[in-house]
């Protein structure tokens, strides 16, 4: 990427007519890395210097029938209550048209409305639950009832204490409130105060903000970063700087929502992928160079591959060696969103890249967040100078969001030093290591109690499948009466058959508190019936084998 036009202009013309000759020709099919992909798109490991180990096991047949028939039970009493509400036998709660305005365009859709209405009303109790302290390893709860079956909540002024917190993004565990560890934040807050009121192009950028570019460029080992008030913001804003009419975007189907916004409003052409699966992305990368864009043919002005390190929902960790491996070979650009794995995952916590012991040069576009392993809030977009330069004068968050505030700003400079060892000690890589211990841990005794569980044995995202519609809210509920605080997720936030409970390790974590967890959780497996898998024991034990490492500082 010597220059801007290389993000923002397209200049894949010159390569479209070599390239489309040998894909015709069939040398692509001999060379490159498709030699070391099997039929499933999985990479027979040449490109790989450590073992690579993800699970996606199936439930058994009568899972998915059960689910299927939760449902269809669900939705038949749905319109049944729908029926003696039209009728008056049942209150009304629900928002709807008046009278007035039955010749006007509907504002309420009540299809679309049918799902929230009867469904997740039912288990609404689970979400949005008020916490009332810092979201460390352990948080506290405000307690709430409901008299009308969770159309509305009532306080009772109970406080439940010391529930452990197995759903914040708190990787590193930066989410604290010790007063030594904040001394600097609260310098910065005395000096600075809290808000910016302006846009970086005006009077928002700070010297704090340039101290904080520097250290994540550092940090990442690129030429330039720029940071955001805002993570959604960061993907949702910046893409349609980097792209346009004439790209074509390549996004994995499990793409954050951030990028998916992003994309469309762009205005490029869009081509969906199989989640992590090499031979879809690459199938679309030969069709694009043969056969250009449609209609006239022409070259793409530029082709951006959109990927997660970690997925949020399903723990995996992207292919990174055999995507920059496709990347290169065709062409394309890369842009690589590390909000859940920057700080996670990596011998010193720089993400991915670091973890495929690979260079940051392989990737167009470093994106990341710091309110997850962080502790506080805001991305970043990091690469070559030119093109941080590039957005730095047409990036609408630049042009038009409020800057991050200063104490957020030092908080991430503290919390960063840390993980660096800039601090003068060794704390941030105990913490790192700590982590990825906590996670092994945590999946490996899930496998053994017979649990589906989803992702790599690397990735602190951990989802337990739960399958039926049922079992989401009861999950959730037995788990908070033991203090346990989870996050549970089900359809349309994931497919149909796959409900399931998401659990965040984060190195806060004592080993006290995950045995209790994970006997909670051996409990309410059996209650439940929620051990699907087929295999008790975990098929790669020898990685969990690890002796105890302590550092001083």
């Amino acid at each position: 990427m010597a220059n801007p036009s290389a993000v923002c202009n397209g200049h894949l013309h010159h390569h479209h007519q070599k390239q489309n000759n040998l894909l015709k020709s069939g040398i692509y099919k001999k060379n490159g890395i498709t030699k070391g992909i099997k039929k499933n798109g999985i990479s027979n490991g040449t490109l790989y210097k450590k073992k690579f180990v993800e699970h996606f096991e199936q439930a058994p047949m009568y899972v998915a029938v059960f689910t299927f028939l939760g449902f269809g039970v669900g939705t038949i009493f749905g319109y049944l209550r729908d029926f003696m509400r039209a009728w008056g036998l049942e209150k009304r709660n629900i928002a709807t048209e008046r009278e007035q305005q039955k010749d006007f365009v509907p504002l309420y859709q009540d299809f679309e409305n049918f799902y929230t209405r009867n469904l997740y009303m039912r288990i609404r109790d689970n979400w949005n639950r008020p916490i009332c302290s810092v979201p460390g390893p352990q948080f506290d709860l405000m307690e709430r009832v409901t008299d009308d079956y969770n159309w509305t909540f009532r306080f009772t002024g109970r406080i439940i204490k010391n529930v452990i917190n197995m759903g914040s993004y708190n990787y590193l565990g930066f989410a604290e409130t010790d007063v030594n560890a904040l001394k600097t934040v609260t310098i910065e807050l005395q000096k600075y105060g809290t808000g910016i009121c302006s846009t970086r192009q005006e009077m928002g950028t700070l010297d704090k903000h340039v101290e904080l570019e520097k250290l994540v460029a550092k940090f990442l080992g690129v030429e330039d970063a720029m940071v955001f008030g805002m993570g959604f913001a960061t993907n949702s804003m910046n893409i349609p700087a980097l792209v346009g009419k004439g790209c074509l975007i390549l996004s994995d189907e499990l793409n954050h929502t951030s990028l998916v916004l992003g994309a469309r409003l762009s205005g490029a052409t869009i081509r969906i992928f199989k989640h992590n699966n090499i031979q879809s992305l690459e199938k679309l990368l030969r069709d694009a160079i043969i056969y250009g864009q449609p209609r006239s043919r022409r070259a793409w002005r530029k082709i951006i591959i959109l990927v997660e390190g970690i997925y949020s929902m399903e723990g995996s960790i992207v292919r990174l060696p055999e995507i920059v491996s496709l990347k290169k070979k065709y062409k394309a650009y890369l842009y690589l969103d590390e909000a859940h794995s920057i700080g996670a995952v990596g011998a010193t916590g720089r993400g991915v890249v670091e973890y495929f012991g690979m260079s940051p040069d392989d990737v167009d576009v470093l994106m990341g967040t710091f309110t997850k392993s962080f502790g506080a809030a805001g991305g970043y977009i990091a690469g070559k100078k030119d093109l941080v330069d590039y957005l730095r004068t047409h990036s609408h968050s630049a042009v038009y969001a409020t800057s991050m505030c200063p104490p957020v700003a030092e908080q991430i400079i503290r919390a960063m030093k840390c993980v660096m060892g800039l601090d003068g000690t060794t704390q941030g890589l105990q913490r790192v290591r700590q982590l990825g211990k906590n996670t092994r841990y945590f999946r490996r005794r899930l496998h053994e109690m017979g649990f589906i569980i989803y992702g790599n044995d690397d990735s602190p995202v951990v989802p337990l499948l739960l399958y039926m519609p049922g079992k989401i809210g009861a999950f959730a509920r037995r788990m908070l009466e033991k203090n346990i605080g989870v996050v549970v997720v089900g359809f349309p936030a994931t497919p149909i058959t796959e409900s399931r409970a998401r659990f965040c390790v984060s190195a806060s974590h004592t080993r006290e508190m995950l045995d209790t967890v994970l006997n909670a959780l051996d409990e309410l497996g059996d209650f439940l019936h929620l051990k699907y898998s087929r295999y008790s024991k975990s098929s790669h034990p020898e990685l969990y084998e690890e002796t105890r490492l302590e550092l001083e500082d």
